[in-house]
């Protein structure tokens, strides 16, 4: 595209979602009570295993890491989301919006890394339980920790920069409420194509080599799980891997759509909902998924909670 009518772009306008002040406001506690809900219950996920001596293994030092993660990446976008509902025009600044966009796909890469880690921990626990304490030591769940956040903070650095190359032109209005690549990409007026493959493929070998780890992990695992006798040893082997499993059905089933697809600058309120979805629904229901279907985790909290009346009560 030719470089004409261009300009020193130094903010943005998030268009958001088109709807009466009616329906913003009516959207904006629905994103308000579930943002605090996805806070409060992560940040309780963290203290509990944090403060139970028994909830000290490889497999709630994961779940402590992608709880940070899911805080994370909410704080992100939501906080933003929030005040684009509450005002008649929200603008955003060129490096905000950089910024913004850096650790968005930050923290999806390592939620991505982390659900193939916590994958792969569900396998060596079921499928080789007797190698898997030295296996999993508490070394090296720390270095995979370690990793997923080196990995997500350095696997975007270079999209980030080519995206801050990008020329826009004086329409500068992102038809999203975030900084997503395809909008900006549909704005710029500058050759997008390198950008583009760059994105994209980092993209899709992300997402899609993470998920195969994932598939493969759960094969081994039911393959494993269907040779138990028991039918009460194999109802306990699923419900170990429950939690995980339906977070990962959740999570790939939006961002394989958002991002593991051919075209890239094409964006529709369709994009938008998912978006909502990805950004808003999943990091609530993850907490919740992992806290109501993990006894350990349920048991942990109820304990936690009595020593806390008992506290309150010795001080009254």
């Amino acid at each position: 595209m030719a470089l004409q009518n261009t300009t020193t772009v130094t903010d943005f306008i998030l268009l958001g979602f088109p709807l009466s002040p009616e329906l913003k406001m009516l959207l904006f506690t629905l994103v308000l009570v579930s943002y605090s809900v996805t806070l409060v219950a992560n940040m309780l996920i963290i203290t509990t295993v944090q403060m139970n001596a028994k909830l000290q293994i490889p497999m709630y030092s994961f779940l402590t890491h992608f709880s940070l993660m899911e805080i994370g990446y909410t704080t992100v976008n939501i906080p933003k989301m929030l005040n684009g509902l509450l005002v008649e025009t929200e603008t955003i600044s060129r490096n905000g919006c950089l910024t913004q966009f850096y650790f968005t796909f930050v923290f999806g890469s390592i939620e991505n890394v982390l659900l193939a880690i916590m994958g792969y921990d569900r396998y060596l626990a079921i499928c080789n339980p007797l190698r898997y304490p030295s296996i999993m030591t508490n070394s090296a769940c720390c270095w995979l920790c370690l990793g997923s956040w080196i990995a997500g903070c350095l696997g975007f650095l270079m999209p980030t920069i080519w995206v801050s190359k990008l020329v826009f032109c004086n329409d500068r209005r992102i038809d999203h409420f975030f900084c997503d690549f395809g909008p900006l990409v549909k704005l710029s007026c500058s050759d997008t194509t390198m950008a583009v493959r760059i994105f994209f493929g980092q993209a899709w070998i992300l997402i899609l080599s993470c998920f195969v780890v994932i598939i493969i992990s759960y094969i081994f695992i039911v393959s494993t799980i269907l040779k138990i006798p028991s039918i009460r040893g194999q109802q306990k082997c699923f419900s170990t891997c429950a939690s995980h499993f339906t977070v990962v059905s959740i999570f790939y089933g939006t961002i394989i759509f958002s991002y593991v697809r051919p075209s890239a600058g094409n964006t529709s309120y369709m994009d938008k909902t998912i978006s909502v979805f990805y950004a808003v629904v999943t990091p609530l229901l993850n907490p919740i998924i992992y806290s109501l279907r993990n006894e350990s985790i349920k048991v942990a909290m109820q304990s936690m909670s009595k020593k806390l009346l008992k506290y309150d009560l010795k001080d009254k």
